[in-house]
């Protein structure tokens, strides 16, 4: 027997508790094709599509858009509804 993945929506998030997604965004990137400026020195590639995932900070559901923490680049996004996906709970650990 197959289990069903539950897709969470964006709209359907909780207040008070912390989700993640995966995410897309036009940005300035490194020659290595990371977003731009970062504490190197690998010099700019030039603005491309990046994907990460992120922490979600802020969601605006009138506006349709999130402010999100890509942990791995350490840098804010600000991205629409529809340039996100695989929206879950996140948990917090050293």
């Amino acid at each position: 027997m197959k289990g069903k993945i539950r897709m969470m929506k964006i709209e359907d998030v909780e207040v008070g508790k912390s989700y993640g997604c995966k995410f897309k965004v036009t940005t300035m990137l490194d020659s290595m094709g990371r977003p731009a400026p970062n504490l190197s020195d690998v010099p700019l590639k030039g603005p491309g599509e990046y994907k990460g995932f992120g922490v979600i900070q802020v969601r605006d559901l009138k506006s349709r858009m999130i402010e999100l923490y890509d942990t791995k680049a350490r840098k804010q996004f600000v991205v629409s509804f529809d340039d996100i996906w695989d929206v879950d709970e996140v948990e917090y650990t050293d």
